[in-house]
Parts: structure tokens; sequence; C-alpha cells
């Protein structure tokens, strides 16, 4: 499956010299997510798997972002929720994560999509995430991935 991306989203990708089997795996349990997605903000929950919870804590008064897995789908795709808690979204902007075969490694993609559904004030709540988002955790996930030393 393949979750369809609308035109409001924030994309931020890296390439990895490795192949999307092994960089899966950095996705495959809380400890492993926590090291690398879990830079900037702090993972509190992460279940891999369909169904599962996903919750951050972005380290501000407020900033508490909460869903559940739609799409775990080794070793290509995973999209989950992220419901601001307490923001009164509509419906909560979607994580997705995408590995590609490429080049003899792995492009990794992440979105953070879905924003035409998610209030009145689609374009200021894109804008408002834009510059919230950096490649700071994609680094740090090459770094693990390749094994380079070094802090993310």
């Amino acid at each position: 499956m393949t979750t369809p991306i609308g035109p409001l989203n924030v994309r931020r990708s890296g390439w990895i010299a490795a192949p999307p089997e092994r960089v899966w795996q950095e996705f495959e349990t809380f400890e492993r997510m926590r090291a690398w997605y879990g830079t900037g903000h702090e993972l509190k929950v992460y279940e891999p798997r369909a169904g599962g919870i996903v919750v951050t804590d972005a380290g501000g008064d407020g900033l508490m972002f909460s869903g559940r897995v739609l799409v775990f789908e080794p070793p290509n795709e995973l999209t989950f929720e992220q419901d601001w808690v307490g923001h009164g979204w509509k419906k909560p902007p979607l994580i997705t994560f995408r590995l590609t075969p490429v080049a003899g490694g792995t492009m990794v993609e992440l979105f953070q999509h879905g924003f035409e559904a998610a209030s009145a004030t689609p374009g200021d709540d894109l804008n408002g995430f834009e510059s919230g988002w950096d490649n700071h955790h994609l680094l740090r996930l090459q770094q693990i991935v390749e094994g380079v030393t070094g802090g993310g």
C-alpha cells in the first residue's frame, strides 16, 4: 500500500548507503526508533505494527502528538497519525516514511501531510510545521545505519 501524499506536505529526504531491509531494522522496535526519530523531541510510545500507537513530546508546553499506525509495511512504508493533543484538528495530519531502493542504497523520505483535511486553515498549518522540520532525524538514521559515529 502506498499512502497518497496531498499537495500540502512537508517533505524531507536523505540517501543511505544500505538496502531498504537494513534501514528498516531501525523502524522495528521502540528502542531503535527512539535512537534516531526521538532526537529533538522525545518518542514516548512506539508500537511497530498496524494499529499500534505513536506518541511524541515535542518539548514544549502543549506539544504532545499521538496517533495510530496506519501502515506498517516492511521495508517500504510506515505511516502514522500525528494528532496534536488538545489542538482540535478535524482530522490529524500523517507522518509517512518511504524507503525506496536507489543507486545501490535507500532513499528515505519523511512526509508530514494531510493538512488539507486538518482544519479551516490548512495553509497556515503547513507553513507552521514546514519551519519546524529539518533533516537531523534522517541524518541520525544515516549515521546509525552506516555505522558513523557522531551526535544527532
